[in-house]
């Protein structure tokens, strides 16, 4: 029997929002949006040539119950940790942290020629695993997969597997695939998604269909798919690239304050009273090998 291909159920246009010290950004979703994308949590697509609109960064602040993945296109970010974590990430790179049951850490863009540009997704986790201990992991670009395709078709594996080939994120609970796709004009894509899986797609630049359905999706743009087999995606005249991203829902409820998502608002409470007590966190300089 052939794969159904998945529809677009929900079109995400993007919201400017300020965030950290200042910074602009533009947020596919969020916590309104959050019943529909289980075990997604927020997209912010994070990028600008004026350095103002950026270099504020992310001070020092805290995370608990999440996961987040920050890809780099162009530019660098500093980042730091209370796990003992600092350095650099570059065009083409990627950061995993897991906050788990606490971790402090800051995010600050560095001024550079061109663009700065890059994503940061955040994965819910598992009630089990909210206190879990925290971690951070950095991959650089050469180390992150590539298949190339009989038509110029190139796919980075970030996470999860594209034809055979793993990517270096072994380490998220919620196990995402997460692919970074460019088609030139004239290619074609395909690949299967299990079906109950949460599965949403960005577009990056270009523009194409993402669905069979000759609806076009263009640079900015963020789409939820319906349920099916598997994701299909045909580039207009000027090539599409975008990346593709599921998972698999928890199921489980969400309370939201700010950079902490727990289960209860009781939860929530405990948390901002340990950080008002100076108890947040758990676990110092925790290594996470390679």
């Amino acid at each position: 029997m052939a794969e159904t291909v998945r529809s677009i159920q929900r079109r995400f246009p993007g919201k400017e929002t300020l965030e950290g010290a200042g910074v602009r950004l533009r947020r596919a979703f969020s916590n309104p949006e959050v019943a529909l994308l289980d075990p997604f949590l927020l997209l912010d697509n994070f990028g600008s040539n004026n350095p103002a609109d950026y270099c504020a960064g992310f001070p020092w602040h805290p995370h608990r119950g999440i996961e987040t993945v920050t890809y780099m296109l162009s530019g660098e970010v500093e980042h730091g940790d209370t796990l003992g974590n600092q350095g650099t990430i570059g065009a083409g790179d990627l950061q995993w942290m897991r906050s788990g049951g606490g971790i402090v850490h800051q995010e600050m863009p560095q001024q550079t020629e061109g663009e700065l540009r890059g994503f940061q997704l955040w994965l819910n986790m598992p009630a089990r695993s909210k206190m879990d201990p925290p971690a951070y992991h950095d991959v650089r670009a050469p180390n992150i997969p590539k298949v190339d395709g009989d038509n110029g078709q190139e796919v980075k594996v970030v996470a999860g597997s594209y034809a055979g080939v793993e990517g270096p994120i072994h380490h998220a609970v919620t196990r995402p695939e997460y692919l970074d796709v460019r088609l030139p004009p004239g290619s074609s894509f395909s690949h299967p998604v299990s079906s109950g899986r949460t599965v949403f797609a960005t577009v990056i630049s270009g523009s194409g269909t993402l669905d069979g359905s000759g609806a076009a999706v263009r640079k900015g743009e963020t789409v939820l798919f319906g349920d099916g087999g598997k994701v299909a995606a045909t580039p207009g005249a000027d090539g599409l690239r975008f990346l593709l991203v599921s998972g698999t829902p928890l199921h489980e409820p969400i309370a939201w304050y700010g950079p902490i998502v727990m289960n209860t608002q009781r939860e929530i409470a405990t948390a901002l009273s340990e950080l008002r007590k100076g108890d947040f966190l758990k676990h110092r300089e925790v290594e996470v090998e390679g």
